[in-house]
C-alpha cells in the first residue's frame, strides 16, 4: 500500500440511504483528488445483496470492510433507537479496524454520520482527525447547532409551541414538524441527541450534502465564523449513479416508454418506508380517482412508517393489499410494482413528470437534479422539517393536507395529484424545479461552490 496516498476512512450506519452519499463522496475524492478510502460498514446481519454489488463496483482505490454482526437487544421500538445500538455495540470492531488500517495507510480523517458519533472517541484515541458527514440538510444542522439553547430556554414539548421556530436563514418550522428524536424529550434517544451535539464543537469540520443555491440562507448562517464552530463544507447534490443492464430492462422502464412525455406521476415512499393499510387503501382510490397516470412502488402495509427501515420484509405480496378490483380498474392509466423500481432511471426518464415522494433527502436530492416537481408525504425522521423547506420555502412541492387522525383522505389526494400534473400550481413548481435543476447542474465540476469546497477540504487532507 502506497502510504503517500492520503486515505479516509468513512463510517456509515446502516441503511442504503446512508451508505450511497458516502460511496459517491468516496468517488468525488478518488476520482478528483486521488485520495483513497475505505468504508467501514456496521452490520446487524449479512449484507443484502444489493448493498455488495454496489461496493463491488467501486473503483479500486475504495475499499470495503464489513464490521463483525452486532446482536441487538429486543424490542428496540424505532428505526432510530436500532439504528444508535447497531453503531454502539460497533465500537470495539470499528478500533480494531482503525488500527489496522493506520499500520498500512496514511490514514488522514475518519467521517462519520450522524449515527456515529460514538466513534469520535475512537478517532481521538489512535490520532485520525474526525469529521461529521451530514447527509442531509442544511436546516437540520441548523436546527440541531441550536437545539443547546433551545433545551434551556423552552419547557414544554416542542410540538406544543404556539409559533414556529424561525432559524437564521430558514423557513420557519412548527415545532409538530421538527425532526422525530425532539418530539418527545423524556426519551432516550433526545438525550442522545443533546450529547452528541454537545460533540460537535470537536470536530475537524463539518461536510454536508447540500448546496448554496438550495439553502442559501442556512448554508451562510453555518459558515458565519464563531468560537467553537467547525469549519462547514458544502459539497452536494451526491447522489447514486448508474444505471440498469439495458439487455434486461425492468417492466417498469418498458411501460414508460409507452407513456406521453411528463405524464406519469411516480409515487414510492423509499426503501425505508411503509403505510398503514388504511392509508393504501385511501392512496389507491385517490390515484385512481385523480384520472392521471402513475407508477406506484407498493410496500406491504405496517402502522410503523419506518418499519422497511432494517429490511423487515413481508413475505406476503404487496399487491395483495390494494382494494378490490383496483388494478384491473386502473389497467392502462398506472402501472403497479412489488417493492422496487430503478429510482434513478425513473426519474430521468422522459415520460415521468412528478414524484411522490416520503422526502427523503437522498430521493430529494435526485428529484433536484433530475429537475421532477414534488408531491411531499413526510413519513418519519427529519422528512417533515424537508417538506416544509420543499413546499414553503423553495415552492417546488405540494403537499396533501392530512385530516384530523394524521390520514390523507383519497380526495385530498386526487385534488393535489392532479393539480401537479395539470394545474397551475403544478405548473408553477415546475418552473422552480427546472430553475433549481439548473443552478445544480455544474455544482460539481471545476469552478462550481461545491467543487470549491470539495477541494479545500481535500486540500487539507494532503498537506
Amino acid at each position: 500500500m502506497d502510504q503517500t496516498v492520503p486515505h479516509v476512512a468513512l463510517l456509515p450506519s446502516p441503511g442504503m440511504g446512508h451508505l450511497f452519499p458516502l460511496v459517491e463522496f468516496a468517488k468525488q475524492l478518488v476520482h478528483h483528488h486521488h485520495i483513497s478510502s475505505t468504508l467501514i460498514i456496521p452490520t446487524t446481519g449479512p449484507p443484502p445483496q444489493t448493498q455488495v454489488s454496489v461496493l463491488e463496483s467501486l473503483p479500486e482505490n475504495i475499499n470495503h470492510i464489513f464490521l463483525p454482526h452486532v446482536h441487538l437487544p429486543e424490542n428496540l421500538p424505532t428505526a432510530l433507537s436500532q439504528l444508535l445500538a447497531t453503531m454502539s455495540l460497533s465500537i470495539p470492531s470499528l478500533r480494531d479496524t482503525l488500527k489496522s488500517l493506520t499500520s498500512t495507510n496514511r490514514l488522514v480523517a475518519l467521517v462519520v454520520d450522524p449515527f456515529g458519533h460514538d466513534a469520535f472517541d475512537v478517532a481521538k484515541e489512535i490520532g485520525v482527525r474526525p469529521y461529521l458527514f451530514f447527509p442531509t440538510t442544511a436546516m437540520v444542522l441548523l436546527f440541531c447547532m441550536h437545539l443547546p439553547k433551545l433545551d434551556k430556554m423552552l419547557t414544554c414539548e416542542y410540538r406544543d409551541l404556539p409559533e414556529p421556530l424561525k432559524l437564521p436563514g430558514c423557513v420557519p418550522v412548527h415545532g409538530r414538524d421538527l425532526f422525530d428524536a425532539v418530539q418527545d424529550r423524556s426519551q432516550v434517544e433526545y438525550s442522545k441527541l443533546l450529547e452528541n451535539v454537545s460533540r460537535v464543537s470537536s470536530f475537524e469540520g463539518i461536510i454536508i450534502n447540500s448546496f448554496l443555491d438550495l439553502e442559501e440562507g442556512a448554508i451562510k448562517a453555518l459558515q458565519l465564523e464563531e468560537s467553537g464552530k467547525p469549519r462547514v463544507y458544502p459539497i452536494g447534490p451526491l447522489i447514486q449513479t448508474g444505471s440498469s443492464d439495458g439487455s434486461n430492462q425492468p417492466e417498469c422502464l418498458n411501460w414508460l416508454d409507452d407513456q406521453p412525455s411528463q405524464s406519469v406521476l411516480f409515487v414510492s415512499f423509499g426503501s425505508g418506508g411503509t403505510l398503514s393499510l388504511d392509508q393504501i387503501n385511501e392512496l389507491a382510490l385517490g390515484l385512481e380517482m385523480s384520472g392521471q397516470k402513475f407508477l406506484w412502488v407498493v410496500r406491504s402495509p405496517s402502522d410503523k412508517s419506518d418499519a422497511a427501515f432494517f429490511d423487515a420484509q413481508s413475505q406476503t405480496d404487496p399487491l395483495g393489499f390494494l382494494p378490490k378490483g383496483f388494478l384491473e380498474r386502473t389497467k392502462g392509466q398506472g402501472l403497479v410494482v412489488s417493492s422496487w423500481a430503478p429510482q434513478i432511471e425513473v426519474l430521468l426518464h422522459g415520460s415521468t413528470g412528478g414524484f411522490l415522494t416520503y422526502c427523503g433527502w437522498n430521493s430529494t436530492l435526485e428529484s433536484v437534479v433530475h429537475g421532477v416537481p414534488l408531491i411531499a408525504w413526510p413519513l418519519f425522521a427529519e422528512q417533515k422539517m424537508n417538506a416544509v423547506m420543499l413546499n414553503e420555502g423553495l415552492n417546488v412541492a405540494l403537499r396533501p393536507k392530512v385530516n384530523e387522525i394524521g390520514k390523507v383522505e383519497r380526495e385530498e389526494i386526487a385534488r393535489v395529484v392532479k393539480e401537479l400534473m395539470e394545474g397551475e400550481e403544478g405548473k408553477k413548481v415546475r418552473k422552480k424545479m427546472k430553475g433549481l435543476r439548473n443552478a445544480a447542474e455544474n455544482l460539481l465540476n471545476k469552478g462550481g461552490s461545491s467543487a470549491s469546497s470539495l477541494s479545500e477540504l481535500a486540500f487539507g487532507w494532503k498537506i
